[in-house]
């Protein structure tokens, strides 16, 4: 029997993908965002300099549809084109099933916390010493958006690595 190449370049694209989905993301919503936060215009600065002048939201987005791209192919390889409910009903095929929610609510979920971000980045580099109401206005929402967006994306994303990962054994 050959080798399926198509299914192997698809894993790999999955695996190694969504482990660095997951693996930044967390770094981000666990280490680097609290850390922004706690160092003041420091912490604005690098915010600044890391959503606007390096290449890190643009990979991620690269990464991330590229996760979802060969994640969705390969279910559909796997499922005979969306067509064996018994395969999608069954043990392997629920699970993963399950996993993509996860991954999916972890999907969006990021999304709006880059856009919060890169809002803090734009609005910390416009405030000059203390911020003017509005930009507090503006602050204040994102940060109350941010306080359920955060956990959830972490949380939905570690459920997502979790599941997949042991979906074979289920």
């Amino acid at each position: 029997m050959e080798p399926d190449y198509l299914r192997l370049t698809l894993r790999f694209i999955h695996i190694v993908g969504g482990s660095f989905w997951v693996g930044a993301a967390l770094l981000m919503n666990f280490f680097i965002g609290p850390t922004i936060r706690a160092t003041g215009d420091a912490g604005k600065q690098f915010a600044g300099h890391f959503m606007s002048k390096t290449k890190f939201s643009a990979i991620m987005n690269v990464t991330v549809f590229a996760t979802i791209i060969a994640g969705f192919w390969l279910y559909g390889l796997d499922s005979n084109g969306f067509k064996s409910v018994q395969w999608m009903s069954a043990g392997f095929g629920r699970t993963l099933g399950i996993g993509a929610v996860f991954a999916m609510i972890g999907f969006v979920t990021g999304f709006m916390n880059g856009m919060n971000n890169m809002k803090l980045a734009k609005l910390g580099a416009q405030i000059q010493g203390k911020p003017t109401p509005e930009q507090a206005a503006t602050l204040a929402k994102v940060s109350k958006q941010q306080a359920w967006v955060v956990p959830v994306n972490s949380y939905s994303l570690l459920l997502a690595i979790i599941i997949m990962a042991t979906a074979r054994y289920l």
